[in-house]
């Protein structure tokens, strides 16, 4: 079941001053790490590109001995190739076995035929996972290696999944402290300085510690409070980190009952500390990543709306020239869902909000339980009461 809390949005502007911090400090290398899960490995999640299946075979490309008489293709769009992607072909090592053999253009010279196949290190049925496959880039300071992890979900459209199976880490200095960095190309494209008002579209990275939030990579990081300025090389292999300087910041205000609110763009991803419904940002376009609002019964139960899955209608400007207001929070609306499930019906609910983000109920940080539905027939005859359980 779920329930929709329509949101309001007002933004405030309001004027200061636009980042000016100097590059001019050196380069903090870091390290490239690889792994088949990475989730795991570095605790964070991570969106990937869903590739689709090309139906014929790519033209001009030299091509293996196939064992599959009917081989799959697909393309792996990076702006790091020399044609902006790479071409992938799947076969299988026995006739009538499952899809197990990954190939791949790895240096980029349009030949599938002088590659070496790549086996599934899990096959199933329907899917069959293989990495970390190495690619190698080449860059302007010599070639780079780069590794991803695919799974094929060889049923319907047979799509094939690609996930970064490569990182960067290390530890910087951040002004006179020593900080653990890492760096994650997020939608798995090649690249780790992507920044976005698409949240998707925006690669990650972590200053701190092992449990710190990962942050969007943007034009800025706030760090202990304090705001930086940040420039990521587009291979990863290093970042620049300097205090921003003669920032211009806009104001925005929202209902007094909001308690958290977080937005996010090409700037980076804020969390932005309230001061009676008043927040501040520097300058730009952002969207909204999440806001919570929580408030005590009065048994001292404490139930927490919170609203996140923002689309377009959750993109504000910042800017010096006028105030936005952002009205979101409540109330929150609640829709049923029925169908046909068999011989019975299956009953869902969705909360949402107005700008059509998903708002989530939680009392005591648990789910509350199940409501409970009453149905009745026109003429007085069935009348019962169902308790729903969350399936």
């Amino acid at each position: 079941m779920s329930i929709k809390s329509p949101i309001w949005l007002t933004a405030a502007i309001g004027l200061l001053a636009i980042a000016s911090a100097s590059f001019g400090q050196e380069e903090q290398w870091l390290q490239y790490q690889s792994s088949r899960d990475i989730r795991s490995v570095l605790r964070v999640d991570v969106a990937g590109q869903y590739l689709k299946l090309i139906s014929e075979k790519p033209e001009g490309v030299a091509l293996p001995d196939f064992k599959e008489e009917k081989p799959l293709f697909y393309k792996w769009p990076s702006p790091m190739t020399k044609n902006g992607h790479l071409f992938i072909a799947i076969d299988r090592a026995e006739k009538q076995g499952v899809r197990d053999l990954l190939y791949i253009d790895s240096n980029g010279d349009g030949n599938l035929k002088d590659e070496t196949a790549v086996e599934a290190y899990r096959a199933e049925q329907q899917h069959s996972y293989f990495g970390p496959v190495k690619v190698t880039f080449e860059g302007k300071d010599g070639p780079t290696t780069y590794h991803l992890n695919f799974r094929l979900c060889d049923h319907d459209e047979r799509p094939l999944w690609a996930t970064p199976a490569g990182w960067y880490e290390g530890t910087i200095t951040v002004g006179e402290a020593k900080k653990h960095c890492v760096l994650i190309d997020y939608d798995a494209n090649g690249t780790f300085n992507d920044k976005s008002i698409n949240f998707s579209d925006s690669d990650r990275i972590r200053i701190g510690e092992e449990n710190s939030a990962a942050r969007f990579v943007g034009n800025y990081i706030e760090i202990d409070g304090a705001l930086y300025q940040l420039e990521v090389e587009r291979d990863g292999s290093y970042i620049k980190i300097a205090k921003a300087e003669d920032v211009v910041y806009g104001n925005f205000r929202v209902p007094q009952i909001i308690g958290e609110f977080a937005a996010g763009g090409e700037n980076g991803l804020f969390d932005i500390k309230l001061e009676n419904g008043l927040g501040r940002l520097p300058v730009g376009k952002y969207r909204i990543e999440h806001w919570t609002i929580e408030r005590k019964d009065e048994t001292g139960n404490n139930w927490k709306l919170e609203g996140r899955g923002f689309g377009d209608a959750g993109v504000f400007d910042d800017s010096t020239e006028k105030e936005t207001e952002i009205s979101i929070g409540e109330p929150a609306i609640c829709t049923l869902e029925v169908a046909e499930d068999g011989p019975g019906y299956s009953f869902g609910r969705i909360l949402t909000g107005r700008l059509g983000e998903l708002v989530r109920l939680t009392c005591n940080g648990d789910r509350p339980p199940a409501p409970k539905v009453r149905i009745k027939s026109e003429d007085g005859s069935y009348d019962r009461t169902f308790a729903f359980a969350y399936g």
